[in-house]
């Protein structure tokens, strides 16, 4: 399935998801080039909400333009496999390499608003990052990296701590719609043991 019918057959978890999907797909309706940072008004990013195996502790980076906790996660860049920008996203941002999805399904759908700051010496103008997130899972126990240029800290963090140490009120409401998700998951999973 290619990228815009896995966004088009998107089951939304919520309200928001549906009318952020609607939104998203009228972007890749209009422009030619939403996959790409051509698009200053809104362009494709993909992300991923790392797990360990025991599906406890998130993995996350300290944001250097966001001063934040967040997911991994980047600009697709033109790349049309999403769940490949994602894993590589969390690759170069935490130096774990052994990374496998929980399911190659997009696993959240978001609109977010991008503040203008400056990047690599250049401003870059507000804007929208059209979100498609993925669930992976990586291995605790292997060393992290810090991607200096991009972040300042990467670590392992308690599920249920994820929104103590994010101070974006946007992004601890994804956090939290994404926490439900994966305990609606294992609620699922247990139900059939």
């Amino acid at each position: 399935m290619n990228w815009t019918d896995s966004i088009k057959t998107y089951n939304p978890y919520n309200e928001q998801e549906e009318k952020d999907r609607e939104i998203i797909l009228k972007c890749i309706d209009k422009f030619h080039n939403i996959l790409t940072r051509e698009n200053e008004i809104a362009h494709i990013t993909s992300s991923a909400f790392v797990l360990n195996k025991t599906k406890d502790k998130v993995l996350m980076v300290h944001h250097n333009i966001y001063n934040s906790w967040s997911w991994t996660g980047g600009h697709a860049d033109g790349e049309e496999d999403l769940l490949a920008v994602a894993i590589r996203e969390v690759r170069e941002e935490t130096g774990v390499n052994n990374i496998r999805p929980v399911s190659s399904d997009i696993f959240s759908l978001d609109i977010l608003t991008v503040l203008g700051h400056v990047k690599r010496g250049k401003y870059v103008a507000p804007h929208l990052h059209l979100s498609v997130a993925y669930l992976v899972e990586a291995d605790e126990s292997e060393l992290l990296i810090i991607k200096e240029d991009e972040n300042s800290g990467v670590k392992w963090i308690p599920i249920e701590e994820v929104n103590a140490y994010s101070n974006e009120p946007h992004m601890q409401k994804v956090y939290s719609k994404l926490i439900s998700k994966i305990k609606e998951l294992k609620r699922k999973c247990q139900d059939k043991l």
